[in-house]
């Protein structure tokens, strides 16, 4: 390359990093602002995806950090229109816990990183780098493309020539790169891609062929796939998802993004991305042991549910067959009177209501067992306490506990899973239950937040408190101070885990001998497309 044409290229790369924040929450847009700017990046924020594609427009940031949901357009269409508009801009995006299929789906569609509410420091500046790192690799090639086009390189081949001795800018790629000639051998590659499969550049350079790296079936479907248009036209792919071996000969899942350069009809040579899935199928793993421990933590407390309801059932029924059984004998010994007949009135009265009684518990604990997938929707606090409390109500006097509930006439709805909201208030009036083995009082009151953007729930128990070595611990998954074969510390982290899908949050405050306090808080508001959830789903023989 000669002087003047370096030049041009040194001076292309100097970048002054400008990043753009969209996110709903102000203190949050606040905070990313001062830490950015303290680590001398441009910053520009939004409030929303409407506001930031225009900031994007207009200042034109190599970075985007954006929130997954936010009313308008969420954090997955805003990374699809910038990636559409401006593919490499590198976005980061920012999730909450419990949606790793949002941060799986990011990834898909090219996001760089993402990261997890409350965000620390490590883990923004990690992703920052890798962001910065993925843009400053494709804009080095980019300008170094422009430079040897300038220069009038004569074939692509010597384009790959003449990339080889700037080894060190794709060695900066984290993705795997793979370049090979027109006989499918492998003539460039980086450590990424050494890495990935298990090599050491000297195995695969001008020794392995492409052919090598699939399968035969694997093989077949990826030269079909960059043949045809599904994946971003002939000859090009862009985020086709496959499989390749690694030297173990163990499948390694990655995502691929390659284009075939043509001299006339032949294929003079190829260019291969690859992104390595298996942290991807590994939280997709996790996202499926978090429904198995959501449903084994259901299961139990559908086990105590049922141990109290059929106590609660036989109360009535024992009313039901008494009050039959009198009007069998009076029928049976005398002839029926005016008198008898009244009487027969307000015994069937009973009857029918004791057993209206019966088969609400029984459906209540249909709808709760019922294993559905989450479904949103307008959802009733009242509804919800009220078919909760009906379900706990025996346990609650078994175990000589006073509940007593105080909620406004008018409290707002909420947008969630009616069915999952149940469960997160059986299991913390069951908490509650744990708490007084002796008794004592238990209150659910409910109320607004002052902005009226939030509802709060409140579990107040009159037990023996925890200490304060165990409080910062009790969401953990498994963490309990109960005696073995009483609980396996599921039911708390199961509640913080699908508060936190909703959008809302679970706090604890506690004392030793003072008792404990639960507060759910949720936001307001209903999607009035979904269907009501304020009933389980009905019986499935009607």
């Amino acid at each position: 390359m000669n002087p003047v044409a370096y030049l041009v290229l040194a001076m292309a790369l100097q970048i002054s990093w400008k990043v753009v924040v969209i996110d709903d929450e102000q203190d949050i847009r606040e905070v990313l602002m001062l830490s950015l700017k303290d680590s001398g990046y441009e910053v520009a924020t939004a409030a929303d995806g409407a506001a930031g594609l225009q900031l994007c427009d207009t200042l034109q940031p190599q970075i985007v950090i954006t929130d997954v949901r936010m009313p308008g357009l969420s954090g997955i269409e805003v990374l699809e229109r910038i990636k559409d508009a401006y593919p490499d801009t590198e976005v980061i995006v920012v999730t909450a816990y419990g949606e790793m299929d949002l941060a799986i789906r990011a990834l898909q569609l090219d996001a760089s990183d993402f990261i997890t509410k409350p965000i620390s420091t490590q883990a923004l500046n990690l992703a920052l780098a890798r962001a910065k790192t993925r843009f400053d690799s494709r804009k080095r090639l980019r300008e170094y493309a422009r430079v040897l086009e300038a220069e009038n390189a004569a074939t692509s081949q010597e384009l790959i020539q003449s990339l080889s001795f700037q080894k060190k800018l794709i060695e900066g790629s984290m993705d795997g790169i793979l370049v090979c000639d027109e006989a499918d051998r492998v003539v460039i590659c980086n450590q990424s891609m050494a890495d990935l499969c298990g090599y050491t550049q000297a195995d695969l350079l001008r020794k392995m062929v492409l052919a090598d790296f699939f399968d035969d079936e694997a093989l077949a479907l990826f030269e079909a796939a960059l043949s045809g248009e599904k994946y971003g036209g002939r000859h090009q792919l862009m985020l086709y998802e496959g499989a390749i071996n690694s030297r173990s000969g163990l499948p390694i899942p990655v995502q691929i993004s390659a284009t075939a350069l043509l001299e006339g009809r032949n294929r003079s040579s190829i260019v291969c991305y690859f992104r390595d899935l298996r942290k991807i199928r590994e939280l997709e793993r996790e996202m499926a042991d978090q429904a198995h421990i959501l449903h084994q933590d259901k299961m139990m407390s559908l086990g105590r549910l049922a141990a109290s309801v059929v106590h609660e059932i036989n109360n009535p029924l024992a009313g039901i067959l008494n009050y039959l059984r009198l009007m069998q004998r009076i029928i049976g010994k005398a002839s029926v009177t005016k008198e008898r007949l009244e009487k027969f009135a307000d015994y069937l009265n009973l009857v029918e209501a004791e057993t209206d009684r019966c088969s609400k518990i029984v459906s209540n604990l249909l709808g709760f067992a019922r294993m559905t997938p989450p479904q949103l929707g307008t959802v009733s606090l009242e509804n919800l306490i009220h078919r909760s409390t009906l379900l706990c109500g025996h346990k609650l006097e078994l175990s000589n506990i006073q509940l007593e509930v105080d909620l406004p006439n008018s409290l707002p709805p909420v947008a969630g899973d009616f069915n999952q909201l149940q469960q997160c208030v059986i299991n913390l009036m069951f908490n509650a239950i744990d708490a007084m083995p002796e008794g004592g009082v238990l209150k659910i009151s409910a109320g607004k937040d002052a902005d009226r953007r939030r509802v709060s729930i409140r579990f107040k128990d009159s037990g023996s408190g925890i200490a304060p070595e165990n409080l910062p611990h009790i969401f953990e998954p498994f963490f309990t101070t109960k005696p073995v074969g009483h609980g396996v510390g599921l039911g708390l982290s199961t509640v913080y885990g699908i508060i936190e899908q909703h959008g809302g949050s679970v706090t604890a405050q506690s004392a030793p001998g003072q008792g404990s306090e639960f507060v759910i808080a949720l936001p307001t508001g209903a999607d009035p497309a979904q269907p009501s959830l304020n009933r389980p789903p009905a019986h499935p023989n009607g």
